[in-house]
């Protein structure tokens, strides 16, 4: 799914797939097989292998041009599958970086939180040991007391460790093919093979500007369907060098297949190929042996909106959507005659599931109350069709769109468990994500402002 990114002024676009290989090459090399298993699970293997040996070089502090170069020798992989394996460690790297500071401020703010509800209980097991309290009454104060010592306790072991790595410039342990499962794995309820299988299931390679797309992982359209061409570079030799001494290889054969993507996208897939822009590819396998395809592009968005007609404001609530007419001084007017908010035509579960509502004033809110409730997979839908109904609108108009710039890090405490799973399921973020993502795709423009610049009280 899209999702804006901080570093860089764009938006990624990933369309998930499904790839029907069709052709398995009949030759192996030896060199780098094992068993009988097809080219294709040797390049995932060997990729894999490549970006955990890297992961460790780059803790060791190997330079980056030594680990491409080491992990072609060592993997047999082309130059750019060994390099997309080495940043693909670094990610991995910095991201533990980043999260180390965010776990350091947490813990603090949680261990703050912990030794003010610590003194409560104590304070008031003395006032009820000095009062001569009974016995039953002391004793749940007692284990009131203790449990929150050992939240406490906890808490500063927890922080003290954190900060050793940040000191020690280290980061915390990383566990290919996921901690969980080798957890499962440690108490016997999963098997090692099913851990080692998901240690080497992942193929990635990235886009190219210059060559105008993928040049490991090719996309193409037939005029009938998607094609995926996947380059199984391990299988290459070397046929002698350049004038420079570097190998030179032969040409590398390729798996080719069907790539199923989803009827939604197809339109802005073939849009995005025909404009020869660059996309990403991870190849990922499932327990059940299929592979599943993710596709990443890089849509630019619009810089410099054209407000001389106003703009349609939206404010985001947890139930709905505000939208607000301004017209080019900055205040609400009137909506076009005959303008109707367009009503979702795949929504129809019950009555009042989608209400306009209209006020005096002129506002419009969008209200889902299933919103409020719904499960995680149902309220991402309903965000997702709310988007496209106010992107649709604001396309009537030929507005912008002006949206709430909210910040949702990871602020929550050590609070209530009611207080966090409200606070998680909160849809505040996810609806501007999604308007956002809807207006880049339909190259609406639009802007993001302070809250208090679009919410009114009163």
């Amino acid at each position: 799914m899209p999702k804006k990114r901080k570093e860089k002024d764009g938006l990624d676009f990933t369309v998930c797939g499904e790839f029907f290989p069709e052709l398995f090459l009949a030759f192996r090399f030896l060199k780098w097989s094992r068993g009988e298993e097809d080219p294709l699970s040797t390049e995932m293997q060997l990729f894999c292998a490549c970006q955990h040996w890297s992961f460790n070089r780059l803790l060791e502090g190997v330079p980056c041009s030594e680990i491409k170069k080491r992990g072609q020798e060592l993997f047999g992989l082309n130059s750019r599958y060994a390099d997309d394996a080495r940043l693909k460690a670094q990610s991995i790297i910095d991201s533990q970086r980043g999260l180390l500071e965010l776990e350091i401020e947490e813990t603090e703010k949680k261990l703050k939180r912990a030794r003010k509800k610590l003194g409560f209980p104590a304070r008031k097991l003395k006032r009820a040991v000095d009062k001569g309290l009974p016995e039953d009454e002391v004793r749940k104060l007692k284990l009131t007391v203790r449990g929150r010592e050992n939240r406490l306790s906890s808490l500063e072991k927890k922080l003290k460790e954190l900060k050793a790595h940040q000191e020690n410039g280290t980061i915390l342990k990383v566990v290919f093919g996921g901690r969980k499962l080798w957890q499962r794995v440690c108490r016997g309820k999963t098997s090692r093979e099913e851990w080692r299988a998901a240690r080497r299931n992942r193929l990635y390679a990235r886009g190219d500007e210059t060559k105008g797309g993928n040049p490991n992982m090719k996309v193409s359209f037939n005029g009938q369907e998607f094609r995926l061409s996947i380059t199984i570079s391990h299988l290459s030799e070397q046929i002698g060098e350049d004038r420079l001494g570097r190998p030179k290889m032969s040409r590398a054969p390729k798996v080719e297949g069907r790539l199923w993507l989803p009827e939604k996208h197809k339109a802005k897939v073939l849009e995005l190929l025909a404009a020869r822009q660059p996309y990403t590819v991870e190849l990922i396998r499932t327990k059940e042996g299929r592979y599943s395809v993710h596709m990443t592009f890089e849509l630019k968005e619009e810089s410099d909106p054209d407000f001389s007609r106003g703009c349609l404001a939206v404010d985001t609530n947890s139930d709905g959507v505000g939208l607000a007419n301004v017209g080019p001084n900055g205040l609400p007017e009137p909506w076009p005659e005959g303008f109707k908010i367009p009503h979702p035509k795949n929504l129809g579960k019950f009555e009042g599931e989608f209400q306009i509502i209209t006020y005096p004033s002129g506002f419009i809110y969008l209200r889902v109350p299933e919103l409020e409730y719904a499960s995680s997979f149902r309220r991402d839908y309903l965000i997702g069709v709310l988007a496209e109904v106010v992107v649709d609108a604001t396309g009537a108009l030929g507005k912008p769109i002006v949206l709430q710039e909210l910040d949702f890090g990871k602020d929550r405490l050590d609070l209530s468990k009611k207080f966090n799973r409200t606070a998680s399921n909160s849809p505040f973020a996810k609806m501007v994500e999604a308007v956002f993502r809807r207006a880049v795709k339909e190259k609406v423009g639009y802007k993001q402002v302070p809250p208090r610049h679009t919410s009114t009280i009163g």
